[in-house]
């Protein structure tokens, strides 16, 4: 079941981070081992071992260790062969080794100084804790020319009630890792850190806490270079009984336990690992070995990695009205110069990425309209959970008819390009390469000091300067001309005769560059007109072009309106007109008809009369 659980995590952890790795090993039984517990290598120069094993003692001195029946523990040295093999083994000499055990051992870089494990004795003298325990110590002693030790002393933070052992070194000396059961433990026995101060004496223990120690016993400690923290545990999930795992320690925080898995660890006790230059040693009760403990030696043929990775995020603003910026291209560098990756602001004008840390980065931005920005980011030597907030401000590059960079300042009565002149030159070089239709004007200025013909010539020697600057950069002459306005165009109050701080006579001192051409081109390049300008003009455009569309449809319908009114009007006018004329056209057809029967009355009345005549 173990073994499931520990295939689980180590599939996790893989499936995590790609970078994380435990390593790949070739392992061997080396021929040094006996029928008792050989174990506990530490490198001793660089071409020796220092390892404990048992020693048989003659005479009446007891030398059986009762739990495990095996005589106690010395410390030997041997010489490490081509293939790896321990050779030449001998007791170490002096007095380091004494009738009980002593075991674990670490040297400091010169090899003249040595810590190790022991028994609690004083001058061959057990001294047992209060239950009767015979408890282990640190000691510290003396490495002579000769390999043997003396000068031998207990550390100060032991205490005749609890164990301390398993001693480790950084590379550097400055600490020294070890294991005790002492109060304050989490479990059976915790892995500890002292600093070594320049006086010699130990500062306070403490503990390495929950990443690395558990309510298990957690042993045999072997630090790297890369402060890399290889150590054994039964209180971590593995293969059975002690596990090697590795853990990464940072300025303030640790990484989690990463097993070494198969073939370093077994389903039996697997401990004591110390590694340099692609090989290294670790012990094992692992089943076909010679005795109870044996050492074993191994190749690396792929290094463990812990990958520590932290998030670096932020918005770009235009620093002018402080809104987002969208689809602004973010590119990460690393301290070469290389493009690790890039990003494109979202709609809120956000970009983030994953970054490693303890390591420098240059971010930048960059977008049609505006002046790039850069930041540098230093990422810490730890695993954070905030992600590192870095902000960009893209300037526009123009702002109506002017090259948007900051003025370039000249010193009192010189014209000399200034170190932080020419930065800013850089910035109108870029924009004017990127803008190749650009004309542009430097026009410069002076302060009120000095007589009007006097400023007007520097003014204009500056400018000219300013313009060789850039032509020097690649701009063609015909793209920049020079103009010098003396003190005619001041950036403040301070005219002549006016008392000014030497800062507000600097701000006159100035060079402007203006666009002589925009008019020509805002159209024909989107880079020359922003994108927010375009839009802004388009946007007004629109606003006028929808006004003017509500005003004709207004106008029209006023006179649609009218035209009804009008039309209904003649329509009655018309009916009534009409109406008129019917009854006008009925009265003359009467009339005619009246006057037609009165005249043919009286035409009658005259034939009667000539007919009465006649007669």
């Amino acid at each position: 079941m173990k073994k499931i659980i520990l295939i689980a995590i180590l599939f996790s952890v893989s499936f995590m981070s790609a970078q994380t790795t435990s390593g790949k090993y070739t392992v061997k039984n080396i021929y040094v081992n006996t029928e008792y517990a050989d174990f506990g290598t530490t490198y001793f120069g660089k071409d020796s071992i220092v390892f404990s094993s048992p020693t048989k003692k003659k005479g009446i001195i007891r030398n059986v260790w009762k739990p495990n029946a095996q005589p106690y523990l010395d410390l030997y040295v041997g010489a490490i062969d081509s293939d790896g093999e321990i050779i030449g083994k001998h007791r170490i000499e002096g007095n380091a080794n004494t009738k009980f055990h002593e075991a674990v051992v670490t040297f400091t870089k010169d090899m003249k100084t040595v810590y190790y494990t022991g028994n609690n004795n004083y001058d061959n003298v057990v001294k047992n804790d209060t239950t009767g325990t015979l408890r282990l110590q640190l000691y510290k002693g003396k490495v002579g020319g000769d390999g043997a030790w003396t000068d031998i002393e207990k550390l100060p933070f032991n205490n005749d009630d609890y164990s301390t052992g398993h001693p480790a070194l950084s590379p550097d000396g400055k600490k020294l890792y070890f294991v005790s059961d002492r109060p304050g433990s989490m479990g059976g026995t915790d892995i500890y850190v002292v600093d070594i101060k320049s006086d010699g004496t130990y500062s306070e223990p403490k503990n390495l806490g929950k990443n690395i120690n558990t309510k298990g016993k957690e042993l045999f400690p072997f630090i790297t270079a890369d402060n890399i923290l290889y150590y054994s545990s039964d209180g971590q999930y593995g293969s059975g009984g002690l596990d090697i795992f590795a853990n990464k320690i940072y300025n303030t925080t640790v990484s989690r336990p990463l097993n070494l898995g198969e073939p370093i660890n077994s389903v039996n006790d697997d401990f004591a690992f110390i590694m340099r230059d692609g090989k290294g040693y670790f012990s094992s009760s692992r089943d076909g070995g010679a005795g109870g403990d044996d050492i074993y030696g191994f190749l690396i043929n792929e290094a463990l990695a812990i990958d520590c990775t932290q998030e670096v995020k932020g918005t770009v603003k235009n620093p002018a009205d402080q809104k987002v910026l969208a689809d602004v291209a973010v590119q990460l560098l690393d301290k070469d110069g290389k493009v690790v990756d890039t990003a494109k602001t979202d709609a809120m004008g956000t970009y983030n990425f994953k970054v490693k840390c303890d390591s420098k980065y240059t971010i930048t931005a960059a977008k049609d309209g505006f002046q790039n920005d850069e930041q540098s980011l230093t990422t810490a030597y730890d695993i954070v959970k905030d992600p590192n907030q870095v902000g960009l401000f893209l300037k526009q590059a123009i702002v109506e008819n002017k090259i948007n960079i900051e003025n370039i300042y000249f010193d009192l009565d010189r014209y000399n390009i200034r170190k932080d002149a020419s930065l800013e030159l850089d910035k109108l070089v870029k924009i004017m390469k990127d803008n190749p239709e650009i004309i542009v004007e430097a026009g410069s200025h002076t302060d009120s000091r000095a007589t009007d013909k006097y400023n007007n010539r520097l003014s204009t020697r500056r400018a000219k300067a300013t313009v060789r600057y850039i032509v020097s950069k690649g701009i063609s002459k015909k793209r920049i001309s020079a103009k010098g306005f003396g003190e005619t165009q001041l950036a403040n109050h301070c005219s002549e005769g006016v008392v000014c701080t030497d800062a507000e006579h600097q701000a006159n001192r100035r060079t402007e560059f203006v666009i002589v051409n925009k008019d020509k081109i805002i159209q024909a390049s989107p880079t020359v007109a922003p994108t927010n300008t375009v839009k802004g003009a388009a946007d007004k455009a629109k606003a006028a072009a929808t006004n003017a569309v509500d005003q004709v449809k207004e106008g029209a319908k006023k006179a649609t309106d009218k035209v009804k009114s009008v039309g209904a009007n003649a329509v009655d006018k018309a009916k009534e007109g009409a109406k008129d004329a019917k009854q006008a056209v009925k009265e003359a057809v009467k009339g005619a008809n009246d006057k037609a029967g009165e005249a043919k009355k009286a035409s009658v009345d005259k034939v009667k009369q000539a007919i009465e005549g006649k007669n």
